[in-house]
């Protein structure tokens, strides 16, 4: 650093010490923020500015942890980076009181620190946004495919919408795990939500039901439309000795009659349902 720049920043590090209440209440303004909050980020900023230690590790963290929370509250970037501009506004009307060459000198090397810190808040911007993608993506996965008991010893998996492969493997973990809890040897894979059935799709029923056989459990799957039936034909699917149903209905009363459990419906306009073992 040479000499007039080394004398620029003490003269900006002393116009930051010297005037910090009235720049603090002056950024508070300017970028309508609290001055609790902006007076944290403002006394990191005079640490990291002292001599010999210039690390801005803990300023970039209060950022950071500033532009998470914009986010979450559902701020746009450009927000939070005029929030950080606002410093330079806030200084320079002390400088530009003060008049020395030097003070000027050393708000434009300050100036591009100030910059580099609000690129920052747009990085960190990003990178938060993208996590709350992939998180609520996750949380919705978890919600599209829920295992459910509908006997003792029968669960089913309704199925809605595209099946792909990280679709079937949230699904064959759920699946599973639902088996051990709950010992059932029975499950029902229901794809009547399912817009259309290919290769790919095949595949991954086809791994799910054997995921589901190496614990123990016999599947049937059940919604084959007419449609999805004529597509299997077409395309050559085999599903080999695997159960199938066109309905859930159909499925269900497959898995009373194969665990054994005889259901019988009494006569007139409501029909009343109840299972004994056969």
């Amino acid at each position: 650093m040479s000499v007039h720049a080394d004398v620029a920043r003490r003269r900006i590090e002393e116009l930051l010490r010297a005037n910090e209440e009235q720049i603090v209440r002056r950024w508070s303004e300017i970028a309508q923020a609290p001055q609790e909050e902006l007076q944290e980020l403002y006394r990191a900023l005079l640490s990291a500015l002292e001599e010999g230690k210039n690390d801005f590790a803990d300023v970039r963290g209060l950022l950071s942890e500033l532009s998470r929370a914009r986010v979450r509250a559902g701020h746009t970037p450009s927000d939070t980076s005029r929030r950080v501009f606002a410093l330079k506004e806030a200084l320079y009307e002390v400088v530009e009181a003060d008049g020395e060459a030097d003070a000027l000198r050393g708000f434009i090397g300050f100036s591009r620190l100030i910059d580099d810190l609000g690129l920052l808040t747009f990085e960190t911007y990003v990178e938060a946004r993208e996590q709350i993608i992939l998180d609520q993506a996750e949380q919705l996965l978890e919600l599209s495919t829920p295992v459910v008991k509908l006997w003792e010893g029968i669960v089913a998996v309704p199925l809605i919408g595209t099946l792909d492969s990280a679709r079937t493997q949230v699904v064959m973990e759920k699946l599973l795990q639902t088996l051990v809890d709950t010992g059932a040897e029975h499950a029902v894979i229901d794809i009547t939500g399912v817009p259309a059935v290919d290769t790919q799709v095949a595949q991954h029923l086809l791994k799910t039901v054997v995921a589901a056989r190496l614990m123990g459990a016999e599947c049937v799957i059940s919604g084959i439309r007419p449609q999805i039936a004529h597509t299997i034909v077409t395309l050559g699917i085999e599903f080999g000795d695997i159960v199938t149903k066109s309905s859930l209905a159909d499925a269900l009363a497959h898995a009373f009659q194969r665990g054994g459990v005889k259901v019988i419906g009494a006569p007139g306009p409501r029909v009343t349902v109840r299972a004994e073992n056969a």
